[in-house]
């Protein structure tokens, strides 16, 4: 998809301003996009990149169930905003991995436990949603607007473990 390949070149084009190795991963690897170093190859990061532009009502993310499980110290993702217009700014969240999987978790846990529109027990999916505002969803869960604001353009994590 021509989307998911734009975030991508637009993050690896952060990490490269920023004076670091970036490349994208082999076609196939399950679970980073991109891979991140120093010049010397001596720190190494993998960072899963997810994009979206500004459509539906929640300002999320699509992700997995096995994002629930996904953790480790050296994988970042990008949760990349490309607004509702080409003149719009991105805006991109790094978000540790173990963060990620926690809100994920959390969240899918507390929408399934909790009664449909019409009291309808919920059906389980594959589906999760990565949110910057919980609340909308009527859950709870510690992350309401704003929680993503210490991981907006936090290109510092990365640089961190490179």
């Amino acid at each position: 998809m021509l989307l998911g390949a734009a975030g991508e070149h637009y993050v690896m084009c952060q990490f490269l301003r920023r004076g670091l190795i970036a490349a994208l991963a082999p076609v196939g690897v399950p679970n980073a996009d991109l891979i991140v170093t120093d010049d010397i190859g001596e720190k190494l990061c993998a960072i899963q990149v997810k994009t979206r532009v500004d459509k539906g009502s929640d300002g999320g993310w699509h992700m997995g169930k096995k994002h629930e499980d996904i953790v480790s110290e050296n994988l970042l993702y990008a949760f990349l905003d490309f607004g509702s217009s080409l003149v719009d700014p991105p805006n991109c969240f790094i978000v540790p991995s173990a963060e990620v999987a926690a809100a994920v978790k959390e969240s899918h846990a507390l929408w399934l436990a909790t009664p449909g529109k019409r009291g309808q027990q919920r059906n389980d999916s594959n589906m999760r949603r990565f949110l910057p505002d919980y609340s909308k969803m009527g859950l709870e869960i510690g992350r309401p607007l704003g929680w993503l604001n210490p991981y907006r353009e936090a290109w510092h994590l990365a640089e961190a473990h490179s």
